[in-house]
């Protein structure tokens, strides 16, 4: 594999680590096809900071930041190593970019990387770092950060934007329920637009998408998707993962670029 390929996976609810559901075995399938991967970086809307920051902890802990959920998913573990030499590597591709970028040496897995991960990697044995989201970080930004860290795929590691693909905790229902219209429409827009890689309407999506502004009231569990489309290049192909609808609103969908069929 020439470059490493780029996931945006919709990591859902906490609970997507006991509960694979549609998506989980896609994701353990294209794991288990990755070759010569020297290391993942994660964005996730669960880091925020004021400026990037990036991970060089050694061994990172496995952080259970949620409440209210299963004894059992406080107990899991993702005991993926760090991987310094690369996370830094990373700090400087941001700084050159324009991006003020700092360092952390501390700092563990959040759930939006390690669940995920509990799927697509299993075994924890590829080290691990992150990059957090600037508070600020606009469409255009994300796609910008995107685009500075993709010559770190031709050195083996795998970018993972970790975001939703809809997220309105406000309307949340039984993870079984039906799934609502405002929510597979949107979800249906946005496959649209990146099959296109119409990158100019995905940065502009709050005005172009329908019900975008519903799908996320709030928009850093959608960033993350800017920054994966950033980091795409001429000639990768796109494969959608159709990972259903949980929770009558939040959809699984996700992609992944840079990976043959």
């Amino acid at each position: 594999m020439n470059q490493a390929p780029v996931f945006f996976i919709s990591h859902g609810a906490p609970t997507f680590a006991l509960e694979p559901g549609l998506l989980g075995p896609q994701l353990q399938k294209r794991g288990a096809r990755l070759a010569d991967v020297k290391a993942v970086l994660v964005v996730s809307p669960h880091w925020q900071t004021r400026d990037v920051k990036v991970t060089t902890t050694q061994t990172p802990e496995t952080v259970h930041d949620f409440g209210g959920f299963p004894a059992e998913l406080y107990t899991l573990q993702y005991p993926a190593p760090g991987q310094p030499a690369l996370a830094n590597a990373a700090a400087q591709l941001l700084t050159d970019a324009g991006f003020a970028t700092g360092l952390d040496a501390q700092r563990g897995l959040d759930h939006g990387a390690w669940v995920p991960l509990y799927h697509l990697l299993p075994k924890a044995d590829v080290p691990v770092f992150q990059v957090s989201m600037p508070a600020s970080l606009t469409t255009a930004q994300a796609v910008d950060m995107g685009r500075a860290l993709a010559p770190l795929r031709a050195q083996g590691v795998v970018i993972v934007a970790s975001g939703s693909m809809t997220h309105n905790l406000y309307e949340i229902q039984q993870p079984d329920a039906q799934p609502e219209a405002y929510a597979q429409e949107f979800a249906a827009w946005v496959r649209t637009a990146v099959q296109a890689h119409a990158v100019k309407p995905l940065i502009n999506y709050r005005s172009e998408a329908p019900h975008a502004a519903r799908a996320h009231p709030t928009q850093e569990h959608f960033l993350p998707l800017l920054v994966a489309l950033g980091a795409q290049q001429d000639g990768d192909t796109v494969q959608v993962l159709d990972g259903g609808m949980t929770h009558g609103v939040l959809s699984m969908e996700s992609y992944v670029w840079g990976m043959p069929r």
